[in-house]
């Protein structure tokens, strides 16, 4: 008699894989994750995929960064080099997702081109999200997906996929990207640190504000986005709510680092049911408007739910 589901398919699992590393790493802040090998990644994607998981999105951990993060446009670059081999491994039967952005790659630690002044050039950015869409199109992504909040990102990109003819790559845009606290597991994860001190406020939404997500989600919707998303996913279940009204394309969350380690933590000192807490917050995601969801418990709730 439950009015919302949870399955292993409505769940896609993100995971690094770390350029010319022979060994695997674990991270940390995020317990029971891995900056993978390519082997050890391959290895993940079969295990996921046994269990039900409906996809996979890739985050690259590169040796060298550079001012423009050009390892994100490289076709050698690691996310390209992982893509491929993950298509020629598993094909169609899995849905593979390439992060789309700069901030892993450059020596700054923003997401895109700096100025002489230190601030985000949006336009100069443009050319090069385009130029790493097609890369990762090339090497085989089904989906890429643009997370650096750069005003008319999606527009640029799916000209430049379709100028490739890769007019059936989906363009799936984090359009409701807030500038929260919670992501501190993941920039440890990619080894990403800001420069100077800095933050990505000018460019991320401001939590305080509600409104402004349905602002964004209707221009990138305009632009051409195929699917659209709100991270975080618990602290923002009102703006995946109001969304769900607004957009009539898939939505989905991201349910990031920071919501996996605090129910990691409380659950290794005894305080909650670890699993319990993680479908509960995963069928509530649902419950407010998503499709699916993108969270570090993908392989073990889907597990779970099997078992």
């Amino acid at each position: 008699m439950a009015e919302t589901s949870l399955s292993p398919s409505d769940l896609v699992a993100p995971l690094f894989v770390a350029e010319g590393r022979d060994d695997v790493r674990p991270i940390t802040s995020l317990p029971g994750h891995f900056q993978h090998t390519l082997e050890s990644l391959t290895t993940e994607v079969r295990a996921l995929q046994a269990a039900g998981v409906g996809g996979v999105i890739l985050f690259g951990v590169p040796q060298q960064k550079d001012e423009l993060g050009s390892g994100a446009f490289d076709d050698n670059g690691i996310v390209q080099v992982a893509l491929r081999s993950l298509r020629d491994e598993f094909g169609d039967d899995l849905v593979v997702m390439a992060d789309l952005c700069l901030d892993e790659y450059t020596s700054h630690g923003h997401c895109g081109v700096l100025r002489a002044d230190g601030a985000v050039d949006n336009d100069a950015t443009l050319d090069l999200y385009g130029r790493a869409a097609v890369a990762q199109a090339r090497a085989g992504a089904a989906v890429v997906a643009p997370s650096g909040m750069m005003d008319g990102q999606v527009g640029v990109i799916r000209e430049a996929l379709d100028a490739e003819g890769f007019s059936d790559t989906v363009v799936m845009a984090y359009a409701a990207k807030y500038a929260s606290a919670l992501y501190g597991p993941f920039r440890e994860a990619v080894g990403v640190e800001i420069a100077n001190g800095g933050d990505r406020r000018s460019y991320q939404q401001d939590y305080r504000n509600r409104r402004e997500s349905w602002r964004e989600a209707r221009l990138d919707v305009d632009e051409g986005a195929d699917i659209v998303m709100v991270k975080p996913a618990m602290t923002y279940l009102d703006v995946l709510s109001d969304l769900r009204r607004e957009v009539d394309v898939p939505l989905c969350a991201y349910h990031v680092s920071g919501e996996y380690s605090m129910i990691k933590a409380a659950a290794a000192n005894g305080w909650i049911d670890g699993d319990a807490v993680a479908i509960e917050q995963l069928t509530a995601v649902r419950r407010a408007g998503a499709d699916f969801v993108l969270t570090y418990f993908a392989r073990e709730v889907a597990e779970a739910l099997n078992s």
